[in-house]
């Protein structure tokens, strides 16, 4: 009788250590599911193109930090999943990467040209004085547009939340942190993070256009909030052309209500349609590489 009972209790245990098993292997399994977004999938082949390039020579610091950046995005992933903290986190890393490399390109070339006039006797001096300039109007030129893209953008995702979809580079500003309720007077505090984000886009591509675009959340009529978001879309226009952005190449847009990007019908999702958006729209030549496989 006593074997029996231990038996049956081994037997009920054995049991139930396996369905356990199973239900831990079913949620890995689950978990495991998920699909990392678009951001993330970037900032990891723009990593694995840089640890494979140049920077991994010439730029082992940088390439370290863009390697730090990307765990972070990672592990925010783990935990969060597809949130709007692992996007910025992955589009922060992505940046990061390619900074590294564009600035060991600029260092290899510079080595290359410095390794060159070593070599060569006085006789080649006008040669190599034409070889140089070639290179610089070339490939150097080419690696100091992608560094001063990579660094701008790098600064804007500190200021702002920064995404890139099929219109370009795009920086989201809540509008709640530029004007107060029902008003298109910039808050003092807006025109600060504002004059930073000038800087930046200074120090980026200065051929590109930018389009300053109005969103509201649905309160209020249609006809309302079109006119309020096509004023503040030219309160920021205005200030970013006040603080050195050429004003041929920025225009203001009000789109109102007509393109939210959450539900309208909580409090948190009005809060995010309540938002400008600054579109930044790359030369030819000068976009951002396409890191995403196929």
């Amino acid at each position: 009788m006593i074997t029996r009972k231990h038996g049956s209790a081994h037997s009920t245990c054995t049991v139930s250590s396996l369905l356990a098993g199973l239900l831990m292997s079913s949620m890995a399994v689950s978990g495991c599911a998920a699909s990392p977004p678009k951001e993330l999938r970037d900032a990891r082949d723009a990593y694995r193109g840089a640890a494979n390039g140049a920077a991994a020579q010439s730029n082992p610091a940088q390439l370290h930090t863009a390697q730090q950046s990307l765990k972070l995005a990672e592990k925010t992933f783990e935990e969060e999943g597809a949130s709007h903290r692992t996007r910025d986190r992955a589009y922060v890393a992505m940046r990061k990467a390619q900074l590294a490399e564009a600035q060991a390109r600029v260092t290899r070339a510079n080595d290359q040209l410095r390794a060159m006039m070593k070599q060569s006797g006085a006789a080649q001096v006008a040669e190599l004085e034409q070889a140089k300039g070639a290179l610089h109007t070339a490939e150097q030129d080419r690696n100091d547009a992608e560094l001063k893209a990579a660094a701008a953008a790098l600064e804007l995702s500190r200021l702002a939340t920064v995404k890139q979809d099929e219109r370009g580079m795009v920086i989201t500003l809540s509008g709640s942190v530029l004007f107060a309720s029902n008003k298109a007077e910039l808050l003092p505090a807006a025109q600060r993070r504002l004059g930073e984000v000038a800087d930046a886009l200074n120090q980026g591509d200065r051929g590109s256009q930018i389009v300053v675009e109005g969103h509201t959340d649905s309160k209020g009529s249609d006809s309302y909030n079109l006119e309020l978001s096509a004023r503040r879309a030219e309160a920021v226009r205005s200030y970013l052309v006040s603080r050195g952005i050429d004003e041929s190449r920025i225009r203001a847009e009000g789109l109102g209500l007509t393109r939210p990007v959450a539900d309208n019908k909580s409090a948190e999702g009005r809060a995010n349609n309540r938002r400008v958006e600054i579109v930044v729209q790359p030369t030819a030549g000068n976009a951002a590489p396409d890191r995403t496989g196929t």
